[in-house]
């Protein structure tokens, strides 16, 4: 991404008016957590809390769930590309604090009114990219593509080669939330080792990337909506939630605690997943 994109993206973003319903103030024990430790607000009556809770946080699972047939709802966020932030080059995002303690600046920088949807979009960003790693996680906002791929690098190996893995809509529609069936087997992606990006909300591109070192497993997996809609779904299943906190609003969701079970998400299209590249000829193979 060349730096002509900046700070026209700078400009763009500040037109935009971010949905962030449900974040910042204070943070209490009774609070969900996210998928990076940012607070979710979940209704805590189990008879009625699907109905309640945000659609959004309809994306957890469980490896059982994987069959043939199996439906569920599921909510796929979609973006247009054309309005959402840039990755800056390295020269450019390094010009900028990162950094919580910097926040009063960054408020200045960007002219956001401290209180604004955008502020606080913002904080919890810078929030969640300095919450301590889960025991086993290595963790990393990168805030451009130069150290997002160092930062897989590391993990995967310095001469590794790898790729990417992703959601694929085939359809365009503009539903977020209905009903998928699972069409085909779903196919396991070799990861021996991965490394998961997800976007934040930021007046740029930050991915918050993290591996764990406990076992995952990573599917694409064939989805068909009920209004006919077709999905090239990524998933990914934690098979060890022993050390997330009793807060993670995927035991919400689910009605789990911790350690009870796996726990696999789909990521949305603007989410990535790094993986070692192959060494046999058959990179995708049939879980059931």
């Amino acid at each position: 991404m060349g730096a002509e994109f900046a700070f026209k993206f700078f400009l763009l973003y500040l037109l935009l008016v971010m949905c962030v319903d449900g974040k910042g103030g204070a943070r209490d024990d009774s609070q969900s957590e996210g998928m990076h430790g940012e607070p979710v607000h979940v209704h805590d009556h189990p008879a009625s809390h699907m109905d309640h809770m945000d659609h959004s946080l309809l994306v957890f699972f469980t490896l059982n769930d994987l069959k043939v047939g199996r439906t569920m709802p599921i909510y796929f966020p979609k973006k247009d590309p054309s309005k959402s932030p840039r990755l800056l080059p390295r020269e450019d995002a390094n010009s900028i604090p990162f950094s919580y303690e910097k926040f009063p600046y960054l408020l200045q920088f960007f002219s956001f009114s401290n209180g604004s949807p955008q502020a606080i979009a913002m904080e919890d960003t810078l929030r969640a990219c300095e919450i301590k790693p889960i025991k086993g996680e290595v963790k990393f906002c990168a805030t451009s593509l130069e150290s997002m791929l160092d930062f897989v690098q590391g993990i995967l190996g310095l001469e590794s080669r790898f790729k990417v893995v992703s959601t694929t809509y085939l359809t365009e529609s503009s539903i977020l939330l209905q009903n998928y069936t699972i069409l085909e087997v779903p196919k396991e992606v070799p990861a021996p080792k991965m490394v998961a990006c997800h976007t934040m909300t930021y007046p740029y591109a930050v991915f918050y990337c993290h591996s764990q070192g406990t076992k995952n497993k990573v599917f694409m997996v064939s989805l068909i909506g009920e209004n006919g809609d077709r999905v090239e779904a990524l998933a990914v299943c934690h098979l060890d939630t022993s050390q997330w906190s009793r807060n993670h609003v995927s035991f919400k969701v689910l009605g789990i605690e911790p350690g009870s079970s796996d726990v696999c998400h789909f990521f949305p299209e603007d989410n990535l997943v790094y993986v070692p590249m192959p060494t046999m000829s058959n990179n995708l193979i049939n879980v059931m």
